[in-house]
């Protein structure tokens, strides 16, 4: 089997494979040893900024000498981003390898449970492990896929951290249709007496979140709006200061442009306090981390003036808009959108042609099964308001007619979907 042969047998499963109970996810795991179980795992869950906060903790926990395991998702470009080790991407043969010892264990676990089958995010999920544990890491990061309670990273022995970012209205029809719903799928992650760290996200998501851990005795990391202090934005870098409780008062620097990067920030650093006991890491390699910190497809500029966002729900878009607000832009402001079926994009694209921001918009179907006709975006767009609207079918197609159309002054906002952030760096 190829790489190529191997994503595309990953890419077939979800045509045959149901929807897996936790008891049999779990019952997997353990069959092919429990990998992880003698690792420190740190799960982090939410709506917004998950990817984010693992980056941050990867980075300053590599400064400070550890081996760390980045498990997250979606890709944008190869199934290979999913799987880092000191933020080193997993090879093609060792994902070739890791795949065909899962299929081997699990035609030995068909003996006994014939019905059962990974679903294409159990598989990676499955690989993740057994690669960490190939590799020797000290530290395990899991992003969970979707929700939490029911997630398959939710499978774990045993977990060191838990961490849930802003609580949004996303993925409504498998987590809920409010706040406290949503909330308590993500809080399903939470161990009896692990420590959590989660940010001031309003009182019906919190609510859920503090009556969960008091219920599992958890000790509570928490970080408030205030704690976030004397902000002070640059052109590709923004400053901050933070009370912290192991390493005191602390200046940070991190290479972002968009403020809901320092909430992201601040939960990382938070969750290097609670940590600090297992995994101390001096004050040097804690600021040489954070500004060291790169995560694509997140206000990611990729040329000058070009910035990809993966954007993707309504409280993605509004922190995307706030650093829009931000880019001291002297001439126009160019928009390219797409987005997929189960997202709120009426909502989404009322609130970017309210904003008034973007003099010409641009949009384009995904190549993604789950993508928006292009026709439906467009009426989508002209019923909002939009005056200046072009519709381009490919992606790549249409972010060449952008960047012809751009002037040095201008800037270019690509968003509404991580699936187009992943084509655009396609091309």
């Amino acid at each position: 089997m190829g790489y190529e042969e191997a994503e595309a047998f990953l890419l077939g499963i979800p045509r045959f494979a149901k929807k897996n109970t936790p008891k049999d996810t779990k019952a997997f795991l353990r069959r092919l040893g429990d990998p992880g179980r003698d690792r420190i795992i740190v799960h982090v869950a939410g709506t917004n900024g998950k990817g984010s906060v693992c980056a941050y903790l990867s980075s300053v926990l590599q400064q400070g000498g550890y081996r760390v395991g980045l498990f997250t998702s979606p890709h944008l470009v190869t199934m290979r981003e999913r799987f880092r080790v000191d933020g080193e991407l997993i090879g093609e043969d060792d994902f070739i390898s890791t795949l065909s010892y899962v299929n081997s264990r699990l035609d030995d676990f068909k003996k006994e449970n014939s019905a059962y089958h990974p679903s294409f995010f159990e598989m990676l999920f499955f690989m993740a492990m057994l690669y960490f544990e190939k590799k020797e890491v000290q530290v395990i990061l899991l992003e969970t896929g979707l929700g939490g309670r029911l997630d398959a990273t939710n499978s774990v022995s045993r977990k060191d951290l838990c961490v849930i970012t802003r609580i949004g209205m996303d993925h409504m029809e498998y987590l809920g249709d409010t706040l406290s719903l949503i909330a308590g799928e993500k809080a399903g992650i939470l161990q009896h007496g692990i420590p959590l760290v989660y940010g001031d996200y309003g009182p019906q998501a919190g609510s859920v979140i503090e009556k969960r851990a008091r219920e599992l005795a958890c000790p509570v990391f928490y970080v408030s709006k205030q704690d976030i202090r004397n902000l002070d934005f640059h052109k590709n870098f923004i400053d901050f200061s933070m009370e912290t409780r192991y390493y005191g008062y602390i200046r940070c620097t991190i290479h972002a442009c968009a403020p809901y990067q320092t909430e992201n920030a601040a939960l990382a650093l938070r969750a290097l306090d609670a940590l600090a006991g297992r995994l101390p890491v001096c004050e040097t390699a804690l600021l040489q981390g954070m500004a060291s910190t790169r995560w694509e497809g997140r206000m990611e500029e990729i040329g000058k003036g070009v910035y990809l966002d993966g954007a993707h729900n309504v409280d993605g878009i509004r922190a995307l808009l706030e650093a829009v607000l931000r880019d001291g832009c002297r001439g126009r402001r160019f928009l390219l959108f797409s987005a997929v079926k189960d997202k709120q994009y009426e909502e989404i694209i009322a609130i970017l042609c309210d904003c008034g921001l973007f003099s010409i918009i641009y949009v384009t179907e995904l190549k993604n099964t789950r993508g928006i006709p292009l026709g439906t975006l467009e009426a989508a767009f002209h019923a909002a308001g939009a005056e200046t609207v072009y519709g381009i079918a490919d992606a790549g197609s249409a972010y060449r007619q952008v960047l012809a159309q751009k002037h040095p002054e201008d800037m270019v906002y690509i968003a509404g979907s991580l699936y187009l952030a992943g084509e655009i760096k396609s091309q």
